[in-house]
């Protein structure tokens, strides 16, 4: 047949391939530049600013220093510094100080197997200065001065240049990830940068105990961090963690000496079941090297699900000291991670410990609250008040909007006055029994209910009871003193509120309330020296005289002296039985009543005192008498102020009247 010549066109030659299905040549392989690679490992080894942190803090560990101080900016991206009072760094090492691969903790790799030193690899330094611009200012021991030099990229920008420097080193890295953009808008946006540093600083003040250590934002005036040298590791947990962390801690340790098996020795502190927290907290120390041990953790985990309530969260700290030869420390770029010889049977037998010490503490567990006298007048505000239910104890605690939390608490320690008061130690006396019969009558007498002897006084009291506002008194109650406003008005707060209260008018109230519970059982205050009251009243009356120069009103002023004297004398025993005041048979005063516990009258109000004690016949201006003698506060209220309110006259001719 024969063929067209067209048809040749149709039919595919097999040698024809399709351009896109042939196969391309393998790729060149070449060799990057120094700064890529350089860079490249950078990323790696500084990953975010409490890297670099944790590097420089650890070189001032090296470095023998006794005080290490760091100072953040923007999270670490524009300022990190780290000062310490170390050995610095000698001026010949000063061009090599940067470059990677350069230290002077190990020769040689053998050196690795008995490596004590945070640092060995010599690539933290050299790293900042591919990712950021790194200053250093340092002085050794003999200097007159010390130097101060920049690097980047691993190299001196300039020769060190003497300057002004105090014992140590000096490292400031600034614009860190300047040439990194996506790492550094990343983390521009992320809050927790200075609280991981925060956290950092915590966990190595911690450990090392005599290294006092600060941390704090630039420009701060306080530290976030800031500890000085302890004498045990419970202080400076306390110290760092608070109070409420140390007092639920116990301590935990145990050691292996099989070689077989494992060779180690621990020691630390975990919370207790008083412990109460949202997330776990574990320090854990390795031949004195921060690191992480996911093993370790999900064990203690485990053991603190099963043995304590409602998965609690434990704090945990350690520190675990094995042969250098039985941990490999160059496992992780970071060093954050280490290897261990035999690490499952030591996990294991921390395991063991913890929960042994765990089930034993578990046998009982404290409750600390604070234990407040209920007076009756509590009872009878709780009853009238139809709002209150007490808060059931196993209800979770809601989230407090901002606006509305407490700056203050009067229920706090910290805030209240016995926080301030030394308590005395018990002296020989206080086993003596001879001093029972007098305690017991002492605590008889300031036993508010043993007052109401007298109906009509119970009448009184019950009547205030009765009155008593249950939102009032839960403000006085609980409420936090700020400060005064001006002479009369002081400013108290009370939850999110702040109060205007008249001292005044609450002095004389809370005055009249006293003299009611404690009538015919008060204590007694003893005058050194018995004062006369004819001349007490006397004193008085010339001090109440307009006019001192004039002396025609002499001979009236003796006689009303003369007449409240004899007076007072004839009422002696009233003012002894009822108000604990006493006069003897030659008219003088000897003891006063105690109104306030804790608290000493004025004695220049004295002669004015005894005056109005005797100006009524019927004492019926008793109140407004011993009022101006013991004021809860201490500025004093005219004459005239106080003589026109009537109020604490009119309560106390109830009581005389009914007596």
């Amino acid at each position: 047949m024969e063929t067209q010549p067209g048809d040749c066109d149709a039919v595919p030659l097999p040698m024809e391939m399709d351009e896109a299905t042939q196969p391309k040549d393998p790729p060149k392989i070449s060799r990057l530049d120094d700064s890529v690679v350089n860079r490249i490992a950078a990323g790696e080894v500084i990953q975010r600013p409490v890297s670099a942190v944790k590097e420089l803090v650890e070189n001032s560990l090296d470095a023998h220093s006794t005080s290490i101080s760091v100072v953040v900016k923007d999270g670490g991206l524009k300022l990190i510094q780290v000062s310490d009072d170390g050995h610095g760094i000698r001026y010949d090492d000063l061009p090599i100080l940067c470059e990677r691969h350069t230290t002077s903790k190990l020769s040689t790799f053998e050196d690795l197997q008995t490596i004590k030193s945070m640092g060995f690899r010599g690539e933290a330094l050299a790293s900042m200065t591919y990712v950021g611009h790194v200053t250093v200012t340092t002085i050794t021991k003999g200097q007159l001065h010390g130097y101060r030099v920049s690097y980047r990229d691993g190299v001196m920008e300039h020769e060190p240049k003497a300057c002004a420097a105090v014992k140590g080193t000096q490292i400031m890295v600034e614009n860190l990830f300047y040439n990194m953009i996506a790492r550094r808008k990343t983390l521009q946006n992320s809050a927790d940068d200075y609280s991981k540093i925060v956290d950092l600083l915590s966990r190595f003040a911690i450990h090392h105990i005599h290294v006092g250590f600060s941390c704090r934002k630039h420009g701060a005036g306080r530290a976030d961090v800031h500890t000085v040298a302890a004498s045990s590791r419970l202080d400076a947990i306390r110290s760092v963690y608070g109070v409420s962390v140390a007092r639920s801690l116990i301590k935990i340790e145990t050691s292996d000496h099989n070689p077989s098996s494992s060779v180690f020795k621990m020691d630390g502190f975990i919370s207790n079941s008083n412990y109460v927290a949202k997330k776990i907290i574990m320090v854990l120390y390795i031949n004195d090297r921060l690191v992480e041990c996911t093993a370790l953790k999900r064990a203690v985990e485990i053991v603190y699900a099963a043995t304590l309530p409602k998965a609690s969260k434990p704090f945990i700290y350690m520190s675990i000291v094995l042969p250098p030869e039985h941990v490999d420390v160059n496992v992780h770029p970071t060093k954050r991670e280490v290897s261990l010889l035999n690490q499952e049977v030591i996990i294991e037998k921390i395991q063991s410990v913890v929960e042994s010490k765990l089930r034993n503490s578990n046998e009982s567990r404290t409750f600390r609250e604070q234990i407040v006298e209920q007076s009756p007048s509590d009872n009878i505000a709780m009853d009238k008040d139809p709002n209150f239910s007490p808060s059931p104890s196993g209800s979770k605690s809601q989230k407090v909007p901002v606006h509305k939390m407490v700056r203050t608490d009067s229920l706090d320690p910290a805030g209240r006055l016995h926080a301030y008061l030394q308590v005395k130690p018990c002296g020989p006396l206080e086993n003596n029994p001879s001093l029972t019969t007098v305690r017991s009558s002492v605590r008889q007498r300031r036993n508010p209910k043993e007052g109401a002897d007298l109906t009509s006084i119970q009448e009184l009291i019950d009547e205030i009871d009765c009155n008593c506002h249950s939102g009032l008194l839960e403000v006085v109650t609980h409420c936090t003193y700020v400060g005064m406003a001006d002479d009369i008005f002081a400013v108290l707060q009370h939850d999110t509120h702040l109060y205007l209260a008249n001292v005044v008018n609450l002095s004389k109230e809370l005055m009249y309330q006293q003299v009611l519970r404690r009538f015919a059982h008060f204590n007694a205050m003893q005058l050194s020296d018995p004062a006369p009251i004819f001349e007490l009243i006397m004193m008085a009356l010339k001090e109440d005289n307009s006019d001192p120069g004039c002396h025609e009103n002499d001979d009236l002023i003796d006689k009303i002296a003369e007449m409240n004297t004899e007076l007072l004398k004839q009422k002696a025993g009233l003012l002894e039985d009822y108000f604990c005041i006493h006069i003897d048979i030659h008219g003088n005063l000897s003891r006063l009543p105690v109104i306030l516990e804790q608290y000493t009258p004025d004695m220049d109000r004295v002669p004015e005192f005894v005056l109005c004690l005797g100006n009524d016949l019927l004492l019926e201006t008793f109140m407004q008498c011993i009022l101006p003698c013991y004021p809860t506060h201490q500025v004093m209220v005219c004459s005239s102020t106080k003589r026109e309110n009537l109020s604490g006259i009119l309560k106390m001719k109830k009581i005389f009247r009914r007596i």
